[in-house]
């Protein structure tokens, strides 16, 4: 049993430290963390001053709304297990410039296989002077 549990900390380590010397590669293992709710590593890939803001469109004009990685984190922790989730990543676009990436990413959310809003995220990503690649702002686009 040791054996395996070492065998899987160390998959994880090195899946982690190739996601710090990839900037593509930290926005997958983000996904993979949302879908696991694995906050602990959702915030090891976020930069401390994380932005997380949505855009919706309402009757009024589009709204945007900002909130804190904190309350993020404890969204998705607290997402109950027979809920379901899956956001589809239909396709993606990276642009670059030195240290710092921009990933933009079509997608398709469902809830207990049931498709239940559409948009686009965009994140920023860039490289920290110690090496690693962080996650410092996302945006998404939400419609139904």
């Amino acid at each position: 049993m040791k054996k395996l549990l070492f065998t899987f900390v160390l998959l994880n380590v090195g899946f982690f430290v190739e996601a710090q010397e990839n900037p593509k590669q930290v926005f997958e293992v983000f996904f993979e963390a949302f879908h696991k709710q694995d906050t602990i590593k959702l915030n090891d890939l976020c930069h401390e001053d994380l932005i997380l803001q949505t855009v919706t469109n309402t009757k009024e004009g589009s709204r945007l709304k900002t909130e804190t990685k904190e309350v993020f984190f404890k969204s998705i922790s607290s997402i109950p297990s027979h809920i379901k989730f899956l956001e589809k990543i239909t396709d993606y676009q990276i642009k670059q410039d030195g240290n710092m990436y921009h990933i933009w990413t079509p997608y398709e959310f469902y809830v207990n296989e049931k498709l239940s809003h559409t948009g686009v995220n965009s994140f920023t990503i860039i490289k920290e002077l110690n090496g690693e690649w962080k996650i410092v702002h996302i945006i998404d686009t939400r419609r139904k």
